[in-house]
């Protein structure tokens, strides 16, 4: 009996040693709860080196053309962009990088206008919980075609953008941004300054 006392007691301390140890590994100290909302995390979520792949696609909105004698017939109709850009964070809210972009729109005479920009780009972010708010600064070159008329030429595109951070990977949201796009020939007289405005849907990969 004897014997069998302390097979029977050695038995049930392993049993009850096994159930508790869960327990201890939940309440060891400095642990975040897997269960926790990770958005109270975010403001520490970007460092030195942290990355995004940005994807956006949208309409474009031709809204004004200046010339040297003051505001020009805008002939050009509703049309379409889209752009890859990539972030490259140095702190905690500034990050610099690239963007490369299309973007098309027909006339009222139904000729096709086509661009192509691309440049360096640099940014400030806010973090509020899961909700991200980047300012962007894109200054680069732009080739564009229009009929048999190739020209390239500057493009200076500010934007603002509101992301939810809908999981560690991924961040989804809305973005609009102006395009300066100048138009400067030998001929002063013939020189236009085109004014677009786009609104986009981003997603954003975190790397």
């Amino acid at each position: 009996m004897g014997k069998e006392r302390f097979l029977f007691f050695t038995a049930f301390f392993f049993i009850i040693l096994v159930l508790s140890l869960p327990a201890q590994e939940e309440d060891e100290p400095g642990d975040i709860p897997v269960e926790s909302d990770w958005s109270e995390f975010m403001p520490a979520l970007y460092t030195r080196g942290d990355q995004t792949f940005n994807i956006s696609l949208g309409p474009i909105i031709p809204v004004l053309f200046l010339g040297p004698s003051g505001t020009l017939t805008n002939n050009a109709k509703l049309g379409g962009t889209g752009s890859l850009a990539y972030n490259y964070f140095l702190g905690p809210h500034v990050f610099v990088g690239g963007e490369l972009g299309i973007m098309y729109c027909a006339t009222l005479a139904k000729n096709n206008l086509f661009m192509v920009p691309f440049g360096l780009r640099i940014g400030y972010q806010w973090i509020f919980k899961r909700f991200e708010f980047p300012l962007t600064l894109m200054a680069g070159g732009i080739p564009r075609r229009y009929q048999d008329y190739d020209y390239f030429g500057l493009i200076i595109k500010p934007s603002a953008s509101a992301f939810f951070r809908f999981n560690t990977d991924w961040s989804f949201g809305l973005s609009a941004a102006w395009w300066w796009v100048p138009e400067w020939t030998s001929n002063k007289a013939e020189n236009v300054n085109g004014n677009f405005l786009d609104i986009i849907l981003s997603a954003r990969y975190h790397f």
